[in-house]
């Protein structure tokens, strides 16, 4: 920016925005200071030990100064909340359109995969102008993912999923940190994300040949840990179907109330892990726990092919 070493560049559709927010409140916090350090001084030698003021009927208040400096900064103030609410909702509403990419955080690594099976560790490479979602979650301990030149960074939690999403504007590379400390080598947790162009990030995506996808890795998961005699055609056990349920909502049955919650991302994972929490209303909770049994990356494959179920209805 400004070819200046202090401020990475905007290399995302986040970054602007978030840089004008910035500057904004630090010509605000400068000017405040430059007109109270000028006050202070003035005063100062105005009234100092000695000099001869009139100090006779000195004022004990003003409501309209009262008035002007409750008036100023709230106004000010709302200004920044209501600046920073919109980019913070803008930066958590992804577009329906985004690739997703899914990152898991672990001492000291991040290990990434796209959905059409490619993985790689310490890099993240992304085409440019295409808006990429980040589903993440760490292993062990909090990491943070953060990558300066886009302005993101979002915390990534062990046992629950956060999101993250970027619009890269310009092809380069752009470095890649952990910025929560996390163990004895949290210096070395780092990594570069490698903006390409379209072209290039499809060859890239298929070299060294096509692997599985991640719901292919999935469906693979499914049938070796055993779900499919339960969750497919079963004439022995009683479970529920998987064909669209992502993204729509199940009853939960709570003793004799029946709640509704969103099959999300985070839905499935607790449901693998620990599926008496929440019981689908009509079935028994006889489901086993995986918890301790499924890595982090193997769940979020096991997600993936679930996801891609949901075009699919379930026959009953």
């Amino acid at each position: 920016m400004w070819n200046f070493p202090l401020f990475p560049d905007q290399a995302s559709s986040h970054a602007s925005s978030i840089d004008a927010l910035y500057f904004f409140e630090w010509a605000v916090a400068i000017f405040f200071s430059i007109v109270i350090g000028i006050a202070v001084v003035v005063l100062a030698v105005r009234y100092r030990s000695g000099s001869k003021v009139d100090r006779t009927n000195p004022p004990t208040h003003s409501q309209f100064m009262e008035a002007i400096w409750i008036a100023i900064p709230f106004v000010i103030g709302m200004v920044m909340f209501a600046w920073g609410a919109i980019l913070f909702y803008d930066m958590y509403d992804p577009p329906g359109d985004a690739l997703e990419v899914s990152v898991v955080g672990k001492q000291w690594m991040w290990y990434i995969q796209h959905a059409q099976g490619r993985a790689e560790i310490n890099e993240l490479h992304i085409p440019v102008g295409q808006a990429v979602k980040l589903t993440m979650t760490s292993q062990d301990v909090i990491h943070s993912f953060f990558v300066p030149a886009f302005r993101v960074k979002q915390d990534v939690l062990p046992g629950r999923y956060t999101s993250l999403w970027f619009q890269p504007t310009k092809p380069g590379r752009y470095h890649l940190f952990c910025a929560e400390y996390c163990g004895t080598n949290h210096s070395v947790m780092g990594g570069w994300v490698e903006v390409m162009e379209p072209a290039a990030y499809e060859r890239w995506l298929t070299e060294g040949g096509s692997g599985p996808s991640m719901a292919e890795e999935g469906a693979r998961l499914f049938l070796q840990h055993h779900c499919a005699g339960c969750h497919r055609d079963s004439v022995t056990v009683k479970a529920p179907r998987l064909e669209g349920v992502y993204g729509r909502p199940v009853p939960i049955q709570n003793g004799k109330d029946v709640s509704f919650v969103t099959a999300d991302v985070a839905y499935i994972r607790d449901s693998i892990l620990r599926p008496k929490s929440q019981v689908v209303a009509g079935y028994e909770p006889i489901m086993p726990s995986f918890e301790g049994q499924i890595s982090e990356t193997d769940l979020l494959k096991i997600i993936a092919y679930i996801k891609s179920l949901s075009g699919k209805e379930a026959v009953r």
